[in-house]
């Protein structure tokens, strides 16, 4: 099971929210290409990136830090944040991001998110991102009336294999991962899932280990940025 450092992006920062409200913000470095080639240095073996300027408006202004990135780290980066087209999606691409996720667009453009994926295979991922068991769209800044499980068998249909699951709630919180939602995504599909939201302690890892069979990977963020939780301490609950 990966432990996967995440890396929020904000007008060239590196920045945590809480639960996703922009007006709760935290920065915690001025140069995320120092704060990756760190991560890699302490052991990680993939990196997500967010940017959060592209998923509350659809235009992003951290390509020159994604790129950057790009050309710095060896090990493989997965970017989300306002991935809402095909132009957007071979970008990622051009930059050395290996898997590009998206989310809004399984909602509100089904026909191109399933187009993406026959195209482009495994370099796909899809973002499912719950809120009340809903999946929320444009940076979390809208629900929509579709529930979590359902989209989680959709994209299955449509040929993908690993999701990143999101309990919104949970997220920026360290109050632990969100198991019940989980759980009903493993029981109702075959899906594998990279768990994010909450995780601070290797307490929570531990409460992951029951479903290595299906969970990939684990997000952490802001228990790594506050060393509640260090990176070499995450992987060996999973080693």
């Amino acid at each position: 099971m990966l432990v996967i450092p995440a890396i929020d992006l904000r007008k060239g920062r590196c920045v945590r929210l809480y639960q996703g409200d922009p007006e709760r913000e935290t920065v915690y470095g001025d140069n995320p290409v120092e704060v990756a080639r760190q991560w890699e240095q302490l052991g990680a073996k993939m990196l997500h990136l967010v940017d959060l300027d592209g998923a509350f408006t659809g235009m992003s202004q951290n390509a020159k830090v994604i790129s950057a990135i790009g050309e710095e780290v060896r090990i493989p980066l997965q970017l989300g944040g306002g991935i809402r087209s095909r132009e957007a999606v071979e970008k990622a691409i051009s930059f050395g991001i290996s898997r590009v996720i998206i989310g809004t667009i399984g909602i509100e453009e089904p026909d191109l998110a399933r187009e993406l994926i026959k195209d482009f295979g495994a370099s796909i991922l899809v973002g499912i991102d719950a809120r009340d068991g809903k999946v929320a769209v444009k940076g979390w800044t809208e629900s929509s009336a579709v529930e979590t499980v359902e989209l989680a068998r959709q994209v299955e249909q449509w040929g993908v294999k690993e999701i990143i699951y999101t309990d919104i709630k949970k997220d920026g919180t360290m109050q632990g991962p969100s198991l019940e939602g989980l759980e009903e995504i493993i029981e109702k599909t075959s899906l594998q899932v990279i768990v994010s939201g909450g995780i601070s302690s290797k307490e929570d890892l531990a409460l992951l280990k029951p479903f290595s069979s299906r969970v990939r990977g684990v997000i952490i963020g802001k228990a790594l940025y506050t060393n509640q939780l260090t990176l070499p301490d995450a992987m060996a609950v999973f080693e």
